[in-house]
């Protein structure tokens, strides 16, 4: 087999990866072992074994443990709606969500005060070091879970305030947008910045998957005229969802 300029490990993983796409590989099968990958592609057994890895880190395939390598079941893609923040209506869009799509979602939450960091003092427009409240929640959807997210809410705005903690209080889980205007704070802004890295081993942990596999980042800032008052991080696995925006012509 010629494998021109691209190198040969690529090129034995792009035809073992076009397989597994096109089921001559399906799920569950035994990946060919390391002398077959060689046998059969003409390579060294370092070229295979890098082949093999590349294909795990794309998720496609994994190791069992004293039996070998095999196809992953690759799941269809499930929608997540980012459908800005509700002006009105009471609820938080994951949940007005799962309400309006019939889900079976669930959450659990948990929050504590902290120092800002510097990238989220950068975020919040505030200083270093300055108390924030933090909340981490985990997201799940009939059971699995989807989405993780961590929240950042400057304690100069909420603090010593019945909207301090997001998910306690008379408007505990309504959202940044009820929570903030039940202290006079108008949210008139949110802006999203969408990027994907690989899963952090505690992320992925949670979420599922293996080393390498790639996860879908949100960053998130809510702002009451110009003056950031949440941000957040939505952490979301790629190979099983795919964020769908439904924005307002105006």
């Amino acid at each position: 087999m010629t494998f021109g300029e691209q190198p040969a490990y690529l090129r034995v993983a792009g035809d073992l990866r076009q397989k597994i796409v096109d089921g001559q590989l399906p799920p569950h099968t035994r990946l060919p072992s390391q002398a077959r990958i060689r046998q059969e592609y003409g390579v060294s057994d370092t070229v295979a074994l890098e082949a093999r890895k590349v294909l795990m880190a794309e998720g496609l395939v994994e190791g069992r443990s004293g039996s070998g390598t095999y196809v992953r079941e690759r799941p269809v893609p499930r929608r997540i709606s980012r459908s800005g923040y509700r002006p009105t209506g009471g609820a938080t869009p994951f949940r007005q969500e799962q309400a309006d799509g019939e889900g079976r979602g669930t959450w659990e939450s948990s929050s504590e005060q902290s120092e800002a960091s510097v990238a989220v003092a950068e975020r919040l427009g505030i200083e270093p070091g300055e108390r924030v409240m933090c909340t981490r929640y985990l997201y799940r959807e009939g059971g699995e879970a989807m989405m993780l997210s961590m929240s950042w809410e400057p304690l100069a705005v909420t603090g010593r305030t019945p909207v301090m903690l997001p998910e306690e209080g008379p408007v505990g889980g309504m959202g940044v947008v009820e929570r903030m205007r039940a202290i006079d704070v108008i949210v008139d802004n949110v802006t999203e910045e969408v990027g994907a890295r690989p899963g952090l081993a505690e992320e992925l942990l949670v979420l599922g998957g293996v080393p390498g596999h790639v996860v879908l980042v949100v960053q998130r800032t809510f702002y009451a005229s110009g003056r950031p008052v949440e941000t957040a991080d939505v952490v979301i696995p790629a190979d099983r969802y795919r964020v769908a925006y439904h924005l307002p012509v105006k």
